[in-house]
């Protein structure tokens, strides 16, 4: 009886794992490129070149993991299109959750960038895959992926020749409450220790921002000053500048971002640092009929990064959402 071919045998057993193998090399290359550039930004002497919250690193660094994910595993143009388009999913979130494995980012900035992420990571895969249908030379095609791998590092440095633009955005929330307004008046000039029982599931908390604790008041009017606390050792200073009692109360807000605890807050959605301030809190007690009033909450705050329209989507949540907390952890103890 003949002995089968070697060579044909060979192949048989090595041709099912060629497509496995080229997707581990396209998504391990494209993930070893966002951790290296990472891991640069914290190198001394390069963060300020290029920095975490530049459009090099938050848009051009996922464009570049797409694009690598497809060039690398595709090179022998047999992935299918859902492949070629999803598969850069998969390296943005393997570098996303190694990032946040090591600390280098905290959960509450991961889960602010990974719908930017994903859009942009398959945004590259999808330019990489029709570039590859378009040019038939894998030289060619190899000249342009290492363009393309440059793009963060041409683009960062010209970034920081301009100043990012300050945006002074306004969230505004509002209750009703079952009370008079002498006793939610009570309850919002001090805002007594909130016990463990009191607390009540938040988007904003389990991404990370931290929970009320309390807030007290130095003395009564004009001029008093409130120290509202939070977890984590997050102090922050508040001024009264319009105090009428039962009706309204306003303060400007001061936040040292020097005196959070490092672990409290990531360092890039630092309250009081480069790139987001909450500037003045507004509470306003409206009288209704039938013993009930409207306790409204509007704050102030500055963003200032060059994608104010993306950042401000998630400051606005996350204020949003930890103000209706507030109010509605104050309609309880008013209620009760």
């Amino acid at each position: 009886m003949p002995r089968p071919d070697f060579d044909v045998v060979l192949e048989t057993r090595l041709t099912p794992r060629a497509p496995r193998a080229a997707l581990w090399t396209g998504v391990g290359a494209a993930v070893v490129y966002g951790l290296a550039f990472r891991l640069l930004i914290n190198r001394p002497g390069f963060g300020n070149l290029f920095g975490a919250m530049t459009i090099a690193f938050l848009f051009l660094v996922p464009f570049v993991v797409g694009y690598l994910t497809v060039h690398v595993g595709d090179r022998d143009g047999k992935w299918s299109w859902p492949r070629r388009l999803l598969l850069p999913w998969l390296s943005a979130l393997l570098s996303l959750g190694i990032a946040l494995a090591f600390a280098w980012e905290g959960l509450i900035c991961v889960v602010i960038w990974l719908p930017l992420f994903l859009l942009v990571s398959l945004l590259g895969g999808l330019v990489a895959a029709l570039v590859g249908k378009a040019v038939r030379s894998r030289r060619a095609r190899g000249v342009l992926a290492g363009c393309v791998a440059l793009l963060p590092a041409v683009v960062a440095p010209l970034e920081h020749r301009a100043p990012a633009p300050d945006e002074v955005r306004i969230v505004a929330t509002a209750i009703e409450i079952a009370a008079s307004p002498a006793t939610v008046w009570s309850e919002i000039a001090r805002v007594r220790k909130f016990e463990p029982d009191e607390h009540r599931f938040a988007w904003s908390h389990a991404i990370g921002f931290p929970k009320p604790i309390e807030a007290t008041l130095s003395h009564e009017g004009v001029g008093g000053v409130r120290h509202a606390s939070f977890e984590g050792g997050v102090v922050f200073v508040e001024t009264v500048h319009a105090w009428e009692p039962e009706r309204h109360l306003a303060f400007a807000i001061e936040a040292d971002p020097e005196a959070i605890p490092a672990r409290a807050l990531d360092e890039h959605v630092t309250v009081g640092g480069p790139y987001f301030d909450v500037l003045e809190g507004d509470y306003r007690i409206e009288a209704l009929s039938g013993g009930r009033v409207r306790l409204s909450l509007e704050s102030r705050h500055r963003l200032s990064t060059r994608f104010n329209p993306y950042a401000g989507l998630w400051t606005d949540f996350i204020l949003k959402d930890t103000q209706r907390y507030i109010l509605e952890a104050l309609r309880r103890r008013c209620e009760a």
